[in-house]
């Protein structure tokens, strides 16, 4: 293990899972990383690695065949991880989110028919807020959910879906406006749909189509889609805790774990953009000595040390709050947007130290310093997280006149 971002106080079972986890990133992931993003492959191999090792069962409670194990752990395995490639991160995260959505909300019987199958990875989850026209703004959300009979019928379109197409569960957010009457505010009138359908693009049931990958300039790999709903009919059975006008609170709940998660992403990317550029820096010479002997570079690296061991300190913060039950929409806001930030500024040293170098497609950094820019607006932008943290903060210092 590196120097850098240890965390203090987990148990023998941790410390196993974390190394498990680190050795596979560094003989499984790391090697081809670099190759497959460039070719925008979806990393087949790598996954099926991770279900062997029961990664996607982490979260889930051994009762329904997952490990059963903390945000905290789950959180430094995706640090890992996104230290290998971030795309993979994003696979196993979207999964966990309607993962812990079931886990926290869904009815006895919805635990029952997907937990297990979650756990082996044999069902694997996405989740859908945003729509095209909405952005940050989810109270905008236009998609809609209408009775009829023992259904719903949802028609709408959504946008960003990480595993849109490789996904065979989607908790899908829309508005309900039935037995919430006119007047109501929108985040009361909303519902979790689960969505179930067949891995693909194109129309993977009826009244359900993935029109196929979105072409991004990193966080390539994984699968971004749409997703159009055109008179789909759900079971009222496939309403997220079985009551309809519960869905903001509900994706608002998973959106925590998901900050926590785009936190520990920012970390893993950063501590490889340090370690790529204190080895170059070691390597490299210049006016007769290693760049790193140059103090300008010298500095470089103790900013960017700083700024990983702060993000780490931060995002560990941030799991251990949600493990305790606690409110955590402050500490997560906190994590994602620092760590996020931080990722940005040393990615973008270590780019500087490689110098011309650091443009090309042959040198790791390059990928980096194009999937980093993701994190700055993934779960919700900076401005977004500060405003959540801005009101937080004044709940907790209320001015007392």
């Amino acid at each position: 293990m590196t120097r850098l971002a240890q965390t203090a106080g987990l148990n023998d079972i941790q410390r196993e899972i974390l190394s498990t986890v680190r050795d596979f990133v560094d003989k499984e992931i790391i090697p081809v990383a670099t190759q497959l993003e460039h070719r925008d492959e979806y990393p087949t191999e790598i996954v099926e690695g991770l279900k062997e090792l029961g990664l996607f069962g982490l979260m889930i409670p051994e009762e329904y065949g997952g490990l059963g194990e903390s945000l905290l752990t789950y959180a430094l395995c995706v640090e890992e991880i996104a230290r290998g490639w971030m795309s993979v991160s994003g696979i196993i995260n979207t999964h966990f989110i309607v993962a812990y959505m079931l886990k926290q909300h869904g009815t006895q019987e919805q635990k029952d028919t997907f937990l297990p199958r979650m756990a082996l990875g044999e069902v694997r989850g996405a989740f859908s807020m945003s729509e095209p026209a909405l952005g940050s703004d989810v109270s905008a959300i236009s998609s809609k959910g209408v009775r009829d009979g023992e259904d719903y019928v949802l028609n709408g379109q959504k946008m960003w879906l990480t595993n849109g197409g490789t996904s065979s569960l989607v908790a899908v957010l829309c508005r309900s406006d039935e037995g919430h009457p006119e007047g109501t505010a929108p985040h009361k009138s909303m519902t979790t749909f689960l969505v179930e359908k067949e891995p693909g693009f194109g129309e993977v049931r009826p009244g359900l189509t993935i029109p196929g990958k979105i072409d991004k300039m990193g966080y390539k790999g994984v699968d971004t889609t749409e997703l159009i709903m055109d008179g789909l009919r759900i079971p009222a059975n496939r309403v997220l805790g079985g009551t309809t006008g519960r869905g903001f609170y509900q994706m608002m709940d998973g959106v925590e774990v998901g900050r926590v998660n785009v936190a520990a992403r920012g970390c893993g990317v950063a501590q490889r953009a340090f370690e790529l550029g204190v080895s170059y820096a070691q390597q490299r010479q210049t006016f007769g000595k290693p760049i790193a002997q140059h103090q300008a570079i010298q500095f470089k690296l103790a900013e960017m040390a700083t700024k990983v061991e702060a993000a780490h300190a931060m995002m560990v913060n941030a799991a251990r709050k949600k493990d305790s039950g606690e409110r955590n929409d402050l500490e997560a806001g906190m994590a994602k947007y620092l760590a996020s930030e931080y990722c940005k500024e040393v990615v973008e040293d270590a780019f500087r130290i490689h110098g011309g170098y650091g443009f090309s497609k042959e040198y790791e950094i390059e990928r980096l310093y194009r999937e980093a820019p993701m994190l700055l607006i993934g779960e919700g932008t900076a401005e977004i997280q500060k405003m959540i943290i801005g009101r937080r903060l004044l709940e907790e210092y209320r001015f007392q006149g």
